[in-house]
Formats: C-alpha cells, sequence, structure tokens
C-alpha cells in the first residue's frame, strides 16, 4: 500500500516542496494574507500537480467563512476541498454540510468533496463518520480530537493522540463501519510514527495523510531519529511562520525528515 503525503512548508521552499511532496495542502486564509502563496498553488494545478484545499479550521478554530471560500474554491478550482466543518460537534459539521450542498448544489460538481469527521465521544463521531461515509467523496479523521486522551494509552498527550487515532480506526474497522469502499486522509499529526501502523495493518485505502510536522521540526532544528521521528513536537503552526526564511542547515534536514517520513509510511 501507498500513502500519499504532503508536508505544509514556508513560502520560501514552496517551490522546492513539489521534490517531498505528493500532492500540493493549501490553506485558504493563507490566499488572502499573501499573494504569493496563492500564486504557487495555482502555478501548480496548471502543471497538474493534485491540490487540496483546507478550510483553515485547525488554524482559525473555525472555518474561514463560507462565502469567501467558495470565490477561492472557484478561483483556483482545486482537484479537492473540505467542506466547511464545526471542531468536535459532529451534529453541527453535519448541518454545515447539507447547508453548504443545498447552497452549492450546482458548483463545483467536478471536484472531490472531503468530509471531516468531528466529535467529542464515540457516539457522536461513530454518527458524524456514518454520516461522511455516504455523503462525502473522501473521509478525513483528525488527529487532535480530545476523545482520544480518554481512549488513547501513553505517558503525555502526544502519545495518547497518536495511538487514539489508531485505536479509533481499529474499532470503526471492528465495528464494520469502516468503509473499504472509500478512500480516506488523516489530518495532521502528533508523533510520525503513528503511520507506520496503518501500512502494517493492511488499512489500504488510507490514500493521503498531510502533516507539516517534518518541515516545523526543520525549522526549529530538530532532525528526526531515523525512522522513530521524533518524541516531541514543535508546539508553532507552520501558518504563523509561512514567512520564515530557512538556511541551508534547515534545508538539509528538511530533506532528512521528509525522507525518513516517507520509511515510517512504508514499514
Amino acid at each position: 500500500m501507498r500513502i500519499e503525503t504532503s508536508h505544509e512548508s514556508p513560502i520560501s521552499i514552496l517551490d522546492k516542496s513539489v521534490e517531498y511532496n505528493d500532492y500540493a495542502y493549501a490553506l485558504v486564509h493563507l490566499f488572502e494574507e499573501r499573494e504569493e502563496y496563492y500564486d504557487f498553488f495555482k502555478r501548480a494545478k496548471s502543471k497538474g500537480i493534485e491540490v487540496y484545499l483546507d478550510n483553515s479550521i485547525f488554524e482559525l478554530k473555525e472555518s474561514f467563512d463560507p462565502d469567501k471560500y467558495a470565490e477561492w474554491i472557484e478561483k483556483l478550482q482545486p482537484n479537492l476541498y473540505i467542506v466547511p466543518d464545526v471542531l468536535e460537534n459532529g451534529e453541527e459539521t453535519v448541518h454545515n454540510w447539507l447547508k453548504w450542498e443545498e447552497s452549492h448544489k450546482n458548483d463545483f460538481t467536478n471536484l472531490t468533496k472531503m468530509g471531516v469527521v468531528q466529535g467529542r465521544s464515540w457516539f457522536e463521531l461513530a454518527e458524524c463518520y456514518r454520516f461522511m461515509s455516504s455523503a462525502a467523496d473522501m473521509i478525513a479523521i483528525s488527529f487532535d480530537y480530545g476523545y482520544y486522551q480518554g481512549t488513547g494509552f501513553g505517558y503525555d498527550e502526544l502519545e495518547r493522540f497518536c495511538s487514539g487515532r489508531q485505536r479509533f480506526i481499529q474499532q470503526l474497522i471492528h465495528e464494520g463501519m469502516w468503509n473499504w469502499n472509500k478512500p480516506h486522509h488523516l489530518l495532521g499529526c502528533s508523533l510520525a510514527r503513528e503511520f507506520s501502523f496503518y501500512v502494517n495493518h493492511n488499512v489500504y485505502n488510507i490514500k493521503s495523510i498531510d502533516t507539516s510536522n517534518p518541515v516545523v521540526a526543520a525549522m526549529h532544528d530538530l532532525q528526526y531519529n531515523d525512522v522513530h521521528g521524533l518524541k516531541t513536537k514543535p508546539s508553532a503552526l507552520l501558518a504563523d511562520m509561512i514567512d520564515h526564511e530557512m538556511t541551508d542547515d534547515q534545508i538539509e534536514l528538511v530533506d532528512y525528515n521528509t525522507k525518513m517520513f516517507k520509511k515510517i509510511i512504508s514499514r
């Protein structure tokens, strides 16, 4: 099985990012702040590179303004976009999906729609998953649900996020709910070592992952410990460091960390 990866990167190395990314992953709120950021994804699309467009909920703590979002979708024509969701609220996420569908039933019909599973409990997450399983073209599961802190195991928050998503996916499979006929996307990560689990257990319809982890680590001068990744995670958001000028040493670290990440997801 092969999982495609994309590591969000600062503007200074976006052109280089095509060397280590399988597709391009864009944060819509940065389009309005940095014209050169939008221009990169427009060029990528014109060159045949697959582009995912994120509604920036992780960075903004709420989905980007839906009307402006629709305008950017129309302008960029990404291959895939994430329908506006609500953090850890399955009912409102479903409501937002239905509202979006009603508002745009004749729009973007050629684009892939990704639906994010949200919720605070097993029941809420499972119900939202069931809805997205029938409605979305692609299903996304995030790395940082608070739910994982009660179901995951480990000595700290990062380890519980890591094992919590693994256990959630395992339970969906065990309960017969996992939709093997639709592609899945894993949003972000706490610890990179998480992903070898899905390869080793042949969860073959996890199509893609996005995480800035190996790049942000390099921006903090942190090197992956081979295929074990890191035991810690820099707290900074890539979006807040979008103008960071990478040093030569940091660029070397990006090369190394992203290569190690590829090894992790092929073990």
